[in-house]
């Protein structure tokens, strides 16, 4: 990678993005980026105050009327600009993004980057399908039709785990649709979501149309819920969080979206293909060092395979290989953070006095003891109302439990708070058939578990939430419907009125 960019550089003009320009916030707190593979400082800048939200949220205000009166053809336009402006420089955000995560970079390059650019370009589509009801005359004297109009300032929140997809996630279907937006990604991790905004601009969108605030939850992102001016908000993360995030909108009657917590059920039946199930279940499980709403996180095996699960699912999770993020040999990157690393550290040491650590379960030494790293961990033992069964980890760790009947399968699947994704491994249709439909979540892969795609809708069931991000589906978040209806009888005293007044003759 010989065009690193430098940071600090790059975002010398502060962290907070408004009205198409970078500037310190004002909150007189300052808050560091660090690089969790190693611990070194990163990016230190100012957090936004809530004037700074007042700002952005004004920017987007005065960039509404001109965006939302755009055509739908200038809008895809401008998205197909972007995509191209992201792909120029997909080098750079994939070091960006696992420099402040701590990402394999083959997975930032082959994964978070690409994906982002496949969404940009299908939006840029989408842009022009923005259709309602064909025109008809559904009473008989009057021509109805439906429009879609765009329905202001968006106000959204982006987790840190996946900070460039899910600020373009926010992003891409709000102002697709004909809204502006100002996004509040995690402190944590702001650099891609500043980039995305930036790369926007080189891309020609107008001022004002994407901005970032970058401050804290309780400040910046609570002043962005409750803001009078924004018409509705979008929330990604924790279920916890969430609720809060309902609470401020609904309080302000705000049109709400929210993706939240999972605890994905991988559902093994005893005629499945054993090794497929195994390899499915470590990349499941481990994608993004398990900071992932999906991953694979309760295997449900039935018993004839569930000892032979266990040792290949062990054995494979053995020759995962930690390292530098940088290092094009590395499968497993860092936690987010020391702290996040020590959270899921605390669910493995707590499970080991009611269950079995198989493999994994330790903070590896060495030259990676400075990083937030930590083993791919596989629990067998463990009951259905434990606390590594029923609580979102957001860890590399497997709990594998077995099941007998079909029955208990997919009710020991559907048996948390949780409905975001699952999968079902079978080669018997009608078992598959049954899963799909019988499992509650907002999506159930067959024989496979993660991949993603732009044409798809992503969202859940139960407490992960409600609302769908991807897809022509998200319009259905980002638009305002309206029913426009014509008289066509041109009779002045018509027959309908003397319901209210007068006689019929």
């Amino acid at each position: 990678m010989g065009n690193r960019f430098q940071v600090k550089d790059r975002f010398a003009d502060g962290a907070q993005y408004i009205d198409g320009h970078l500037r310190p916030g004002t909150s007189g707190r300052s808050h560091t980026v660090i690089d969790p593979a190693t611990g070194d400082e990163v990016l230190t800048y100012e957090l936004a105050s809530t004037a700074d939200v007042d700002a952005a949220v004004a920017a987007a205000k005065r960039a509404f009327p001109a965006w939302s009166g755009a055509t739908p053809g200038e809008r895809s336009d401008a998205l197909h600009r972007l995509a191209a402006v992201l792909a120029e420089q997909a080098e750079e955000f994939a070091y960006a993004e696992s420099l402040q995560c701590g990402k394999p970079i083959k997975l930032s390059t082959e994964f978070d980057v690409p994906g982002t650019i496949d969404n940009t370009a299908f939006f840029a589509g989408a842009a022009r399908h923005l259709q309602g009801q064909a025109a008809a005359e559904y009473s008989g004297d009057h021509t109805s039709y439906v429009r879609r109009e765009a329905i202001g300032v968006v106000g959204s929140i982006a987790p840190w785990n996946y900070p460039l997809q899910m600020a373009a996630w926010k992003i891409l279907p709000a102002i697709a649709a004909g809204n502006t937006i100002v996004l509040k990604p995690a402190e944590l991790t702001p650099l891609t979501s500043l980039m995305f905004a930036q790369a926007a601009k080189d891309a020609g969108l107008p001022d004002g149309v994407i901005n970032i605030v970058t401050g804290a939850g309780r400040e910046a992102g609570e002043h962005l819920v409750g803001h009078p001016d924004v018409v509705m908000t979008s929330f990604t993360g924790s279920t916890a969080v969430g609720k809060r995030v309902a609470e401020i909108a609904t309080a302000t009657v705000k049109r709400l979206h929210l993706e939240l917590g999972g605890k994905a059920p991988f559902l093994v039946f005893d005629d499945a293909d054993l090794e497929a199930a195994a390899h499915g279940a470590v990349a499941a499980s481990l994608i993004n060092t398990g900071q992932d709403c999906t991953a694979a996180t309760r295997a449900y095996v039935q018993r004839p395979l569930h000892d032979a699960f266990v040792a290949r699912v062990a054995e494979l999770m053995e020759t995962v290989r930690l390292g530098d993020p940088f290092a094009s040999t590395t499968d497993l990157g860092p936690l987010v953070s020391h702290a996040q690393r020590d959270r899921v550290a605390g669910f493995v040491e707590r499970a080991r006095a009611y269950a079995t650590v198989v493999t994994g379960g330790e903070v590896p030494a060495g030259d990676l003891a400075g990083g937030a790293y930590y083993r791919p961990t596989l629990i067998a033992g463990a009951a259905q109302d434990s606390e590594v069964v029923q609580s979102e980890i957001f860890g590399p760790v497997l709990v594998v439990l077995p099941f007998d009947t079909d029955d208990e399968g997919i009710a020991l699947a559907n048996d948390t708070p949780y409905g975001l994704a699952a999968s079902a491994w079978s080669r018997d249709l009608y078992r598959a058939n049954r899963a799909t439909r019988e499992i509650k979540a907002g999506c159930v892969w067959i024989n496979d578990h993660i991949p993603i795609i732009s044409e798809m809708p992503h969202g859940g069931y139960k407490a992960s939430g409600f609302g769908k991000d991807m897809s022509a589906y998200s319009f259905e978040e980002y638009t305002q419907v309206k029913h426009v209806m014509y008289d066509n009888t041109a009779v002045a005293a018509k027959d309908w009125h003397r319901t209210i007044f007068g006689d019929r003759p």
